[in-house]
Order: C-alpha cells, then structure tokens, then sequence
C-alpha cells in the first residue's frame, strides 16, 4: 500500500521484518568525512558536467580538481540528480544492513532528485517486498539537509523504529535554518543566473549578498559589505532565531576553509552548541555559485 501525504513523505509499506533502519541519503547533503562510513548511512551521488565530461560528485572529482575545472570554465557547469539506477544501489546496499529505509533528498522545489528517488523505491519493492522505505523531502540542501540526515542516523544507530526516526527528522526539518553569504555573483553571471550589471555592483561595493533557505524558501537578508560584516551578520541572525537555546551546528564552505575556521570559532564563543561540525559543500552545491560561499546550518532544541 502506498500513502503520499502532503509533506512529500512517500511511504512503502510492506510486512515489517523489524525495526532496524538505515539512511540514505543525496550527496547535496555535505555531509562530514567522519560519518561516511557507517553501515547505516548510504549517499546516492548526484551528477557534475563540466564541458562536456560528466563526473560523479564525490567519486571521480574531488573539490580541489572541482573548482579548478570551474575557474577555466565559469558559468559552464550543470548538475543532474542521480539517477533512479543510483538509489536503487543505494537501497539494495541499506537492506543489507536494515529492514527499514528512510530517503532524505534535497529540497524538490530545486531538484527531481525527489522524483527520481520515488521512481527508484517503486522499482526496488518490486524485487524486495519486505522492505519499507519511506522519502522525505528535506525542503533543504547542505549542511540544512546534512542536519537532518545526521539526526535520523543518530536516532537509527540508537535502535530506533522507522516511525520514530521519521518523527526526530521532520521535527529536525521544521526547525532547521541555513544561512549563507556568497562571495561573488561572477559565477552566477557567467551561468545567467544574474545580470552582468548585478554582479559588477557586488564586485565594486565589495557586496556579500546573504541570504536564509528554509522550508524550500530563500529569503534574501541583505548585502552587507565585506567578508567580516557578512560574518557578524550570520552571527548576529542567528542570535535572533536562536533566542538562547542549545544549537545543532554545520558549517559548510566553498574552498574557503580559513573563513569557515573563524565562523566556526565565533559561533562555538557565541552559542551553546550539543555538537558542531565543518565541512565543505560538495560540487554539486558549488557548481553554479563559485567559490568563497560560506553558510551556517543549525536547528535549536
């Protein structure tokens, strides 16, 4: 039987062989070194093509080799999200470890990667009807989609059901925030994404245009000036959503590791923080803004 409920959540239900669950989840998530390795978590790499070479982000092109591709070719990059062949090998690598499957994708709004992961459980129960797999659209990306993969596996490796690891990570994707700063619209002109004259203003006046993604909104915040104001401005954005509270932290960067360093450092002076991590957004999240973006996930308990 199957339910699509209004939150995008496609559940699969079959006869319940029991309450192991694993996690798969997008590569847009940029998601930590550290966790790629646990049997219960699997990443579906999406697609990169950079003059006409395809690549799979994080198997055949690392970051480094990434942007030094994109400096000779600005604006020449597209994305795709992986295939329906890709998260079928993703959920045939989780059953092996679980009886249950919770999806977490990158905001829909911004990607089929959503489509192409219900195509791909439609075909897998086919072949393993025991299974239940249930997707969840994140209405995030990054480290926004990272938090609440990083959450579920949590509650998975803790030995919860599949009910109840859902549960944790659509309370997660409610509260979770990401805001980031970009800095520079070059990439973006060259894609035709902005207006040459948009990217020669920031440039100019030095702009470092901000910005919050949630529940799939991107709200623009502002255009500070210089690196250190964006800096203070997060900070200070975050103080005002966070009101006091205990915060859940990724920091994620575009070949800006330096910066990424000191915001983390202001952030673990500033809040309270159960746990915070640093990592940098994979190819497919650089590929059209450039390098030097620099964000902030979290979510309050």
């Amino acid at each position: 039987m199957r339910r699509i409920d209004r939150g995008f959540d496609i559940t699969q239900r079959t006869a319940r062989r029991g309450n192991s669950v694993s996690i798969v989840a997008d590569s847009a998530a940029s998601l930590p070194a550290s966790v790629l390795s646990d049997p219960k978590l699997h990443v579906v790499p999406m697609t990169l093509t950079i003059n006409d070479q395809e690549f799979i982000d994080g198997v055949d092109i690392s970051v480094a080799d990434f942007y030094a591709l994109l400096k000779q070719s600005p604006g020449g990059a597209t994305t795709s999200a992986p295939s329906p062949a890709a998260f079928v090998r993703g959920f045939e690598a989780a059953a092996r470890e679980s009886d249950s499957i919770l999806c977490i994708v990158v905001a829909a709004h911004f990607s089929a990667t959503a489509d192409s992961a219900r195509t791909a459980s439609e075909q897998f129960l086919l072949t393993h009807p025991d299974c239940n797999i249930t997707i969840m659209d994140s209405e995030s990306a990054a480290g926004g989609e990272g938090l609440i993969a990083m959450g579920a596996l949590d509650q998975a490796r803790n030995g919860g059901s599949l009910t109840e690891t859902l549960a944790l990570a659509k309370s997660i994707k409610e509260r979770v925030r990401l805001l980031a700063f970009v800095d520079t619209l070059y990439y973006l002109w060259k894609g035709g994404r902005v207006p040459r004259i948009a990217h020669l203003g920031a440039s100019l006046l030095k702009l470092k245009p901000t910005f919050e993604l949630r529940h799939s909104n991107i709200e623009n915040l502002g255009r500070p000036r210089t690196v250190k104001k964006a800096m203070n401005k997060i900070i200070d954005l975050m103080a005002e959503r966070i009101d006091g509270a205990r915060i859940h932290v990724s920091i994620n960067h575009a070949a800006s590791a330096e910066n990424a360093a000191l915001l983390s450092q202001r952030i673990s002076e500033e809040f309270e923080c159960v746990d915070s991590y640093v990592t940098e957004f994979t190819p497919v999240m650089g590929a059209h803004i450039g390098p030097g973006m620099l964000g902030v996930a979290f979510w309050a308990e």
